[in-house]
């Protein structure tokens, strides 16, 4: 993923068998990203937040709850660190930084949105979409 030309991160998804892109959604899947700039977590859950809105409308209490809730449990990221999360079809999403565990969140629809970033048809990143579904990584996550 790049930004004005600047490499934010990159990014590695991992499906089983089964997976399809169009349905992503009914599918485990783990997606990597692996840093190559510093951001906050207040920063990542926004722009996340931001991102999930171009793919549906969110209202203003649902917008802040979710922007709260992923800044609570995003870290603060430094260039080399690679989170890891895991999509659970219709219980949330794990995350992990490295080998370290930072939690779940039990809510399926974030969780959908969430990955929908770089998942959804209506992502803002059809180019890395593309890339991650042409390389994927075929393994049980």
């Amino acid at each position: 993923m790049r930004f004005l030309g600047l490499r934010i991160y990159d990014a590695r998804l991992w499906v089983g068998p089964e997976f399809d892109a169009q349905t992503f959604g009914q599918h485990r899947f783990a997606l990597e990203l692996i840093y190559h700039r510093a951001f906050t977590a207040k920063a990542i859950a926004q722009r996340s937040v931001q991102e999930i809105e171009r793919q549906r409308s969110l209202d203003e209490k649902m917008a802040n709850r979710w922007t709260s809730d992923l800044a609570r449990w995003l870290p603060d990221v430094e260039p080399g660190d690679k989170l890891t999360g895991l999509y659970l079809p219709g219980q949330g999403m794990q995350l992990w930084r490295g080998e370290q565990s930072l939690g779940t969140i039990n809510d399926p629809e974030l969780a959908l949105c969430f990955f929908g970033i770089w998942l959804s048809p209506q992502t803002s990143e059809p180019g890395l979409r593309s890339g991650l579904l042409a390389g994927l990584a075929r393994a049980v996550p």
